[in-house]
């Protein structure tokens, strides 16, 4: 197993308790001892969770982020972000600046993507995927 970064929608179905991903988390937890989350990603999550002033998850989502690692955007992320909107541009296969980012920040960190959005993230050929909502590890 390929060191992991983990997408906003695995992350909510984590803690929805799919059955999988949970399955996912605890493999990856043992093997590596914490998961790998963008800032992106974490913004994604609070400003959803405070959106909805879901106080009790939000204090659970915190806990969670506390005890993992949150990669942030580094000027090396951004650039190879800038790199894959350029080339998926001149493709006609433009995808989310969000998701451009955490590509960005994956691929800067020699990490696969753990993500249910495979239709935007397989755009991106250097970049890894695995589905954790369909795939057990």
């Amino acid at each position: 197993m390929k060191p992991t970064l983990v997408d906003t929608d695995i992350l909510s179905m984590y803690f929805r308790g799919h059955d999988n991903v949970k399955s996912n988390f605890e493999k990856y937890g043992q093997q590596y001892g914490k998961i790998n989350l963008s800032i992106i990603t974490y913004y994604e999550i609070l400003s959803g969770l405070k959106h909805r002033d879901a106080e009790k998850q939000l204090q659970s989502f915190l806990a969670f982020a506390n005890q993992n690692t949150i990669l942030n955007l580094t000027e090396h992320s951004v650039t190879t972000s800038a790199e894959i909107y350029a080339e998926l541009r001149k493709e006609g296969e433009p995808i989310d600046d969000i998701d451009l980012l955490i590509a960005g920040i994956a691929l800067s960190h020699d990490l696969m993507i753990a993500t249910n959005n495979e239709s935007h993230f397989n755009r991106i050929k250097k970049l890894k995927i695995v589905n954790w909502s369909k795939k057990k590890l």
